[in-house]
């Protein structure tokens, strides 16, 4: 028997929105990986990375700032569900060719519903903080590929992006 086509978990059989219910779902280990990237013009990048300058500051504010929003994600996205998370990690790696900070979210919980809202939040939330922290050197910025990467635990299992 053929597999049934997809459907849009938060929309009810006619089609309103709902919060999908996950009461009756098994707590598993889970975790979230996202990604992002945020691009910017030569003249930011080498204010941003220069020695003695912002680097330090700018990509720990945004980390935290990456933290707390993986951390209120329910309070940003309406259908999702508040969890209890047991990791949130936010890192960096400089493109200096690319002019880019790519930025990478980890998130972990044992709950009944995943975290990959959770881990992407973080990621975007990291990415306009350093956009804003730029801005001044740069309006230009621009803040792009912001997706899941990889994602285990539940009924579904273990997904990975293609590259």
């Amino acid at each position: 028997m053929p597999n049934p086509p997809p459907a849009l978990s938060h929309l009810d059989e006619s089609g309103q929105v709902r919060m999908v219910d996950v009461g009756g779902k098994t707590v598993t280990a889970r975790v979230a990986i996202a990604a992002a990237r945020v691009r910017m013009n030569a003249t930011a990048y080498g204010l941003l990375t220069q020695p003695g300058q912002g680097k330090g500051e700018v990509l720990n504010t945004a980390r935290v700032a990456g933290m707390l929003a993986a951390k209120r994600c329910a309070d940003l996205i309406p259908l999702c569900h508040s969890l209890p998370l047991s990791f949130v990690g936010v890192d960096f790696a400089l493109d200096d060719a690319g002019h880019s900070i790519d930025i990478r979210a980890t998130c972990r919980t044992d709950f009944r519903t995943g975290v990959e809202m959770e881990a992407m939040t973080a990621c975007s939330v990291a990415a306009l903080t350093i956009y804003d922290m730029c801005k001044a050197a740069d309006k230009g910025i621009v803040i792009e590929q912001v997706r899941l990467e990889y994602k285990a635990g539940g009924k579904s299992g273990e997904w990975h992006a293609q590259p």
